[in-house]
C-alpha cells in the first residue's frame, strides 16, 4: 500500500512539474482535468476519473457545465472534489467578461463567441443576449433579455431598444444559442433579425450582427452576409 501511495505521489509530482515546464498548451483536456482533480482528491487515481468524466460528457467544457447533483453520481466525486471544477468555470466566465468589458470593441464575431461560449453553448434552453456599444464602439456591457423559444412574437424590439437607449448605445450585437448544437440560423431567426434591423434603423441604432452559438462553433449573420441581405430586402419593401 505504501509503495502504491509513493508511486501515485511521484506521478502527481511529475504531472505538476510538466505543467510548469511545458505550459498548459502541452496538456490535453484529460491532462488538465486530471491535474485539477488532484487538488481536491489527494489519494485518488484522478487520471481514471478524468477519463471517465470525458467519456461521459465528451468535452471539458461540458464537464465544467454539468450540474452539481449530476456530477455527484460519479464514484468518488463529492462536493469537496467538485468545488474546484465549479470555481474554475466561474473564474473563466468572469475573466472573459472582464476582458470584453475592458476592450474598446469586440472586434469580430470570433471574439463575441469566445466571450460567451462558456456561458451559452451548453444551455438546454434558448437565451437571447444583447451586447451594447457606444458611438466610439466601446463595449458598454451585455444583458440577457429573453429566454425560451425565440421567435418574432416572443422577442419584443421595444425591450431591446429601451435598454439600448438607457445605455446610450448606438449599435448592438444580438447573440443567442441553439441547444441542438447546430448554429445554422432558422427561418424564424432570420425573420426576427430582419424585424430588429428595421426597428434599429428607425431609432438610428445599428444591429451590427446576430451571432448564434452552437456546441462547437458559431454562425455570424454579418460574416455570412445575412445582415446586408436583410437590409437590402427592407429597402426594397419600403420603396
Amino acid at each position: 500500500m505504501i509503495e502504491a501511495y509513493e508511486k501515485a505521489k511521484g506521478h502527481r509530482a511529475r504531472v505538476k512539474e510538466r505543467f510548469l515546464k511545458e505550459g498548459p498548451k502541452s496538456f490535453t483536456d484529460e491532462d488538465l482535468l486530471e491535474l485539477l482533480l488532484m487538488f481536491s482528491l489527494p489519494y485518488r487515481d484522478t487520471r481514471k476519473l478524468a477519463r471517465t468524466l470525458l467519456e461521459h460528457y465528451k468535452t471539458l467544457d461540458q464537464v465544467l457545465d454539468a450540474p452539481l447533483e449530476e456530477l455527484k453520481k460519479f464514484k468518488g466525486l463529492k462536493e469537496r472534489a467538485i468545488l474546484p471544477l465549479k470555481v474554475i468555470h466561474e473564474v473563466a466566465r468572469r475573466y472573459l467578461q472582464s476582458r470584453a468589458t475592458k476592450s474598446e470593441y469586440l472586434r469580430s464575431p470570433q471574439e463575441v463567441y469566445e466571450y460567451l461560449k462558456y456561458e451559452m453553448q451548453n444551455l438546454d434552453r434558448e437565451v437571447l443576449k444583447v451586447l451594447f456599444l457606444d458611438a466610439k464602439s466601446k463595449f458598454l456591457g451585455g444583458e440577457t433579455l429573453f429566454e425560451g423559444t425565440l421567435h418574432e412574437s416572443a422577442v419584443y424590439p421595444r425591450e431591446i431598444f429601451k435598454k439600448a437607449l438607457e445605455k446610450k448605445a448606438l449599435s448592438i450585437v444580438l447573440v443567442h444559442n441553439h441547444p441542438s448544437g447546430d448554429p445554422t440560423p432558422s427561418k424564424e431567426d432570420l425573420m426576427l433579425t430582419k424585424r430588429l434591423v428595421l426597428a434599429g434603423d428607425l431609432l438610428q441604432i445599428k444591429v451590427l450582427d446576430h451571432v448564434i452559438v452552437g456546441k462547437n462553433g458559431y454562425y455570424s449573420m454579418a460574416e455570412k452576409g445575412d445582415i446586408d441581405r436583410l437590409k437590402a430586402e427592407i429597402r426594397r419593401e419600403i420603396l
